[in-house]
C-alpha cells in the first residue's frame, strides 16, 4: 500500500474513532435532543456521518458516483439516514462502513490513485476523495460535540 493510501486509512480510521468516542458520551436522554425544530439531533448527525461511506469506498474503487441524478442520490441517503433510528444501528453501521473505506483503501493502485473523479458536485483528484471519509467522520464527530456544550457538557470529548 502506497504511503498516501494508509496515511487516508490511518485518518478514516481516526475519524471514525472521534466520531463514536464523541457519539458515546451523549446521554440516552439528548440523543434525539434538538437545539430547533430544524436542527439535527446527534442520532441524526451521526447516522449522516455513516452513510455515505459506502459511496466514497464505491469512488475510491473507481465505481464511479452514481448512474442517477443528485437529487436521487441525496433522497436515497436520506431514506437510509432516517432508517437509523438506534445508537446500535448507527454504531454498527460506522464500524461496517468504515471497514469498507479501509478496504478500498487497501485495494488502490497507483493507476488509480493518479484518477480524476467527476461527481455532480465537483470534480477532484483521486487524493481529495482518499481523505474525504476521515474529514467527514471528524466534521461530523465536531458538530455532535458542539450540541454537548449546548447542553452544558465542556469536555472535549474527541
Amino acid at each position: 500500500m502506497s504511503e498516501p493510501a494508509q496515511q487516508a486509512k490511518t485518518f478514516a480510521n481516526n475519524g471514525k474513532e472521534a466520531l463514536l468516542k464523541t457519539f458515546a458520551c451523549v446521554p440516552e436522554d439528548k440523543l434525539n435532543w434538538q437545539p430547533a425544530g430544524t436542527a439535527k439531533t446527534a442520532l441524526q448527525i451521526a447516522a449522516h456521518a455513516a452513510v455515505p461511506n459506502p459511496l466514497f469506498a464505491a469512488l475510491i474503487r473507481g465505481e464511479g458516483f452514481p448512474k442517477a441524478s443528485a437529487e436521487e442520490v441525496f433522497a436515497q441517503q436520506a431514506a437510509a439516514e432516517a432508517a437509523l433510528t438506534t445508537r446500535q444501528q448507527v454504531v454498527e453501521l460506522i464500524e461496517r462502513s468504515t471497514v469498507e473505506v479501509e478496504a478500498a483503501l487497501d485495494a488502490l493502485t497507483p493507476e488509480l490513485m493518479a484518477t480524476t473523479i467527476e461527481t455532480p458536485f465537483l470534480t477532484a483528484p483521486m487524493t481529495f476523495f482518499m481523505t474525504l471519509p476521515g474529514l467527514h467522520l471528524y466534521t461530523h464527530a465536531s458538530q455532535i460535540d458542539y450540541l454537548q456544550t449546548i447542553w452544558g457538557d465542556m469536555e472535549f470529548h474527541m
